[in-house]
């Protein structure tokens, strides 16, 4: 599409909102940006805005805060909204019903950039999986982008692609509602476990909105599938694209999957590709990470031995079951991106020592059963806070976990685990949901968590 003198509104004004304004403003778009917080100051939006952009394209920026004014839907050939803009607001209906495109961030950028895009998504995971493959392809070509959920907006590098870029893309449930034509050379799906159903309403929905990153895929591209995932294995039907499986409870047929501790990628030819003692991250969760990164990266034409390398080198994510310090011969892990328990129950299973846990945060609507099940003996107290903690002790406490601490602040969560851990144990923070409400998001939260360490 041609943005040139078009007025488009872009709703949010968040970073993602800020860098889909600063594209929109480069493609010579005249642009609306809305956000319904009036307490927000519009001289310092813009100013970052038109700062970020370049001079010359104030006279092109508006900015609207508070109430909606309904009105533009007569001006607007073009809506994108932040991931963090729910679907289905009276207001985003209106759009349709005026026939005015509603697009997400990620398809903006598809849509103006230039590459190829290796895209990933996931309920757990796809932050690992992404930085990994991201890393792999820095190892391989020249022109290498890592973007989207990983907290890097797709839009912010459209203007530095080129034709033989590599766009690595991390894509949430949200971003994915928004995608038209977005359509990734290899795409991934790691897993799909109830999340954001307060967002989504229902997991029919959810599981819709993963599924999405390869509606538009064709023959000759390829998407990755967890095999164990039941609802995958059931995708592999819907999808024009070859599917390619990764397992680590068995061995397939074709795909990659775990021959004992040695993963091997089979396409018609075994190739052992390394033996999980030699990866420096941890866990069977991780092993099936690393599976979906090399699935992804040699069908994409990658040197197998570039791969290797880098699997062999790859540290991990930050806030991913992060080995902080040890203190008084008690070891500290951030785990703060355990957002949900899916999360937060592999964060349990990666630890091999008593364990005292930090729970609780924002409310998504989540069931708290199965992570409470995972315990299985290794958490000695429970540390709760945040909106959900009731909720979350009285599921504990049904399931026959009693070992609870209430608390009303992060530091006093903190402080409590400092006096039940003991030489020997492990303090983990694995929240099972998000930080909203306390923290601006689960970064911060974790920085908090490694800074209240480190003054141990």
């Amino acid at each position: 599409m041609d943005m040139t003198g078009k007025k488009i509104l872009v709703f949010g004004s968040g970073i993602s909102g800020e860098s889909a304004s600063r594209l929109l403003l480069h493609e010579g778009a005249q642009v609306i940006l809305y956000d319904g917080n009036e307490k927000l100051d519009k001289k310092d939006i813009s100013e970052k805005i038109i700062k970020d952009a370049g001079t010359g394209l104030a006279d092109r920026l508006s900015v609207v805060l508070g109430a909606f004014p309904e009105k533009i839907l007569d001006e607007i050939s073009l809506t994108v909204i932040s991931p963090g803009v729910p679907t289905d607001l009276p207001i985003i209906d209106q759009m349709r019903e005026k026939k005015i495109p509603v697009w997400g961030e990620i398809e903006l950028a598809y849509v103006s950039g230039k590459g190829d895009v290796l895209a990933i998504t996931g309920t757990n995971g796809k932050t690992t999986t992404t930085a990994l493959l991201g890393q792999i392809m820095k190892n391989y070509k020249d022109s290498v982008f890592v973007v989207g959920n990983i907290g890097n907006p797709y839009t912010s590098i459209v203007q530095d692609t080129r034709g033989d870029s590599v766009i690595v893309a991390e894509m949430s449930s949200f971003q994915l509602e928004t995608v038209h034509t977005f359509r990734p050379k290899v795409s991934a799906i790691l897993n799909i476990t109830p999340d954001h159903l307060n967002r989504h309403h229902t997991m029919e929905a959810y599981i819709e909105a993963k599924e999405r990153i390869a509606e538009n895929q064709m023959q000759g591209e390829v998407c990755v599938l967890n095999y164990e995932d039941e609802v995958l294995r059931k995708f592999e039907e819907k999808t024009s694209a070859e599917v390619l499986y990764f397992s680590s409870q068995r061995k397939l047929n074709q795909g990659v999957y775990l021959d004992g501790t040695t993963i091997v990628y089979d396409r018609g030819e075994k190739i052992p590709v390394c033996d999980v003692s030699e990866l420096q991250i941890l866990g069977t969760h991780n092993y099936e990470n690393a599976m979906a990164a090399v699935a992804m990266a040699y069908a994409y034409g990658t040197p197998m031995d570039i791969v290797r390398k880098t699997l062999k080198e790859f540290t991990g994510v930050e806030h991913r079951i992060e080995f902080v310090a040890e203190k008084n011969g008690v070891a500290f892990y951030n785990d703060s991106k355990g957002t949900n328990p899916d999360a937060a129950i592999r964060g349990i299973r990666a630890m091999d020592r008593p364990t005292v846990l930090i729970g609780g945060g924002y409310d998504k609507d989540s069931s708290y059963d199965e992570w409470i099940n995972a315990f299985d003996g290794k958490v000695k107290k429970f540390v709760l806070l945040g909106a959900t903690k009731e909720k979350i002790a009285e599921c504990a406490r049904k399931n026959g976990f009693t070992d609870i601490v209430m608390t009303d602040s992060f530091e006093e969560a903190f402080k409590k685990c400092v006096e039940y851990a003991q030489p020997g144990d492990a303090v983990l923070l694995s929240p099972a949901c998000a930080s909203w409400g306390m923290f601006k998001n689960y970064e911060e939260r974790g920085d908090k968590f490694k800074e209240l360490v480190k003054q141990l």
